[in-house]
């Protein structure tokens, strides 16, 4: 799955983890905004990575969780769903805006494998410094540069360069900063 090899989402040590993972980002979800201690000790729990400074609103969803790295400051607002069969890797100060979605899951394009089950998996790397707009989705193997701003409801569907702004479906640079 990591190696972006087809893998079974119905693996039984799979199905562990995402239970796993649910389990905390209920426990996560269902709590007040009064309780920011309890929300940083379940997201400790459950991604992989996390640093200093970060806020995530709930609700909040995510296949594993332990695939997902967050730097310093980085603020997820509400409603977001990150799929991580790969590592999603979001770099400092960067603002992602409610209902976005990060998928590193995707499947294969010949129906005749694709209907015997397999999943593939490829990662999301956010840089620092960047801000990406309410409703965006990011499709599976994306980067995007540092200080970059990814229009609200984008479809992202390649890599877009640092500095610059980019937005549409897809989604595509309108000018550099």
């Amino acid at each position: 799955m990591l190696n972006g090899e087809l893998y079974l989402a119905s693996d039984p040590e799979l199905l562990q983890l995402r239970n796993r993972a649910r389990v905390l980002w209920q426990r996560f979800n269902l709590t007040s905004p009064l309780e920011q201690n309890e929300r940083i000790q379940i997201l400790q729990e459950l991604l992989g990575k996390i640093e200093t400074g970060v806020q995530i609103e709930p609700p909040f969803y995510c296949d594993y969780g332990h695939q997902i790295e967050l730097a310093d400051g980085v603020y997820i607002n509400m409603n977001c769903v990150f799929l991580d069969p790969s590592f999603i890797r979001i770099g400092s100060q960067t603002l992602i805006g409610p209902n976005v979605q990060l998928y590193t899951a995707f499947h294969p394009i010949d129906a005749e494998t694709r209907v015997k089950g397999p999943e593939l998996a490829s990662p999301i790397a956010i840089g620092k410094g960047v801000w990406i707009g309410g409703g965006a989705i990011v499709l599976p193997g994306v980067s995007i540069g540092d200080n970059t701003t990814i229009g609200a409801g984008s479809v992202v569907t390649h890599d877009i360069a640092d500095g610059v702004i980019a937005a549409g479906n897809p989604c595509r640079i309108i000018r550099s900063i």
